[in-house]
């Protein structure tokens, strides 16, 4: 499962009302990827349907669609967002990642 901030929330209920998306019934798709400095990086976008094989969770009000693969990196981590100094943007805290980059957008096991 993941778990969503307070203050995430906010911030993705706004997002997806700004992209046409509705936050009651559309679905925050989360991911794992090749790529990034630290060997795999995050996604993050909006997704009105789920694909076969899918998992389909929701904490906070927020409904959270992950594919089968990447599920297995993302289990336990929870979905932040950050204003501060040091940038702004959705942050994972994830507890499966041995190692992330500076910025903190890829993590290897």
């Amino acid at each position: 499962m993941i778990k969503v901030s307070e203050i995430a929330k906010k911030k993705v209920i706004e997002l997806m009302q700004e992209d046409g998306f509705n936050p009651e019934v559309d679905f925050v798709r989360v991911g794992v990827k090749s790529g990034g400095c630290s060997g795999l990086s995050y996604e993050l976008k909006f997704d009105k349907q789920n694909q076969e094989g899918d998992k389909v969770f929701e904490d906070n009000g927020v409904k959270i669609i992950i594919d089968k693969k990447s599920f297995l990196y993302l289990v336990g981590t929870t979905l932040e967002y950050s204003g501060g100094l040091n940038g702004t943007g959705f942050v994972f805290n994830n507890p499966n990642a041995q190692r992330t980059c500076g910025c903190g957008e890829s993590f290897s096991l």
